[in-house]
């Protein structure tokens, strides 16, 4: 350990407590999504990082959901700049289900909360990590950026997509702080998963429910299709690229203590299919005219998911009286298993930790496909809990900490990293 990483790591145990104060004081402010303003937040971030070094700038397409970016100069004048990504929108929250405060509460080493893991506990660790480098006057060996954005949860185009689109995001390699912890097992998330999310229509002939051999079921129709998309495609071997291998040998290690090594290693070597949504039909005694399906599929990694979706298409056009009203897909992404960020990050997560990171592919996708696909190199990172989304949500006192102190750490680590990589070659 370097004595800067020495001071940074110092300062963020010493000052525990400033930093748990600051992961209530988002927790305070009601980000829930919709609506997802997130205007007051920001305007908090603003005001705690006013009096440090740093440049703030806030960006909006929506007054509402405005996003802020910080920069911390570094020593590589610019050459080299290192981007770490939090969301400060959360989902919704039924207070009355809760035993502690949604909006914020400390019990011995827990911190519950809505947002507590997913996650304004990782935005409470960026920003402690800012304050950190500012307070022992550590100059980054490259520069930082983070952006702190809105709109995540629903996939809306008010957050990171926007910054994208008006190239506000110039980075070589970025951290999402999501949380990617199970059960006690800490992972970096290096892979997604690519998907196909697909409408589809039934149309048939209504007549009385007494009489059914005389119409056409839509909803029969429509489950049938369904059925035969399951048998067709859902027990179908993938063509796995083999730069995933060792990544889905990490996964199913990862994903073995609940679920089974056999049913860990399926999820990754067949498409997923999900029937999410149906909908048809309007009394018990009439046979339905029209029904709808919304099915979710995925599937690994760099796995050529247009191929997969034309052959759907044909699929369903054998489906008498079915119809593609309306798809949306993306290809799985990945980031080289020995890759330089990949490296920093997890060797910084077991040097704060003490124990295994696992390097896994993620079972869904979000922002980090956004921005691989922009062309920065990009994992998800963070120690927390598995209560995302739940009821009593809550992060720990010591995830807040390991989090400041690996986010601190991590330029050092990642510089050392390329360097190492350039050197050999």
């Amino acid at each position: 350990m370097t004595d800067d990483s020495s001071k940074l790591e110092t300062y963020v145990a010493d000052h525990r407590e400033e930093l748990i104060d600051l992961a209530l004081d988002l927790l305070a402010v009601d980000t829930a999504n919709p609506p997802g303003d997130t205007r007051e937040i920001v305007s908090l971030l603003e005001e705690y990082l006013s009096p440090l070094p740093v440049g703030v700038d806030r960006f909006a397409v929506d007054p509402a959901k405005p996003n802020l970016l910080v920069t911390v100069p570094g020593a590589s004048d610019g050459t080299r700049t290192l981007l770490y990504n939090g969301h400060l929108d959360t989902v919704p929250f039924d207070a009355d289900a809760w035993t502690f405060d949604p909006l914020g509460e400390r019990v011995d080493d827990r911190v519950y909360g809505r947002g507590a893991t997913d996650m304004k506990g990782a935005v409470a660790s960026m920003l402690f990590a800012i304050r950190a480098f500012a307070a022992t006057a550590t100059e980054p060996p490259v520069d930082l950026a983070f952006a702190f954005v809105s709109d995540e949860e629903v996939g809306g185009d008010a957050g990171l997509p926007a910054l994208l689109e008006a190239d506000r995001l110039a980075a070589d390699a970025c951290v999402i702080g999501e949380p990617t912890c199970e059960n006690d097992r800490h992972s970096v998330t290096v892979a997604d998963r690519g998907s196909i999310w697909l409408t589809l229509e039934a149309t048939g002939e209504a007549v009385h429910g007494s009489r059914p051999v005389l119409g056409e079921n839509a909803i029969d129709r429509l489950y049938g299709a369904v059925a035969t998309l399951r048998e067709r495609f859902g027990t179908r071997r993938l063509e796995l690229d083999p730069a995933i291998e060792p990544i889905l040998d990490e996964s199913v290690a990862f994903y073995e203590p609940t679920m089974g090594a056999e049913t860990a290693r399926e999820l990754f070597a067949t498409p997923t299919i999900n029937l999410g949504v149906l909908e048809g039909g309007e009394a018990i005694n009439s046979v339905p005219r029209t029904a709808r399906a919304e099915i979710d599929i995925r599937v690994t990694a760099n796995v050529q998911t247009p191929d997969l979706l034309s052959e759907i298409r044909e699929c369903v056009a054998d489906c008498d009286g079915i119809t593609v009203a309306d798809v949306s897909w993306s290809v799985g992404t990945a980031e080289p298993i020995e890759s330089p960020l990949v490296e920093a990050v997890a060797s910084s997560a077991e040097a704060t930790t003490g124990e295994r990171v696992y390097r896994r592919s993620a079972t869904g996708g979000g922002d980090a496909k956004k921005l691989r696909n922009a062309g920065i190199p990009t994992v998800e990172f963070a120690l927390g809990t598995d209560t995302v989304h739940a009821v009593d949500e809550y992060t720990t006192v010591d995830a807040l900490v390991g989090n400041a102190t690996i986010y601190a750490r991590l330029p050092e680590r990642w510089v050392a990293a390329v360097d190492r990589t350039v050197a050999s070659g």
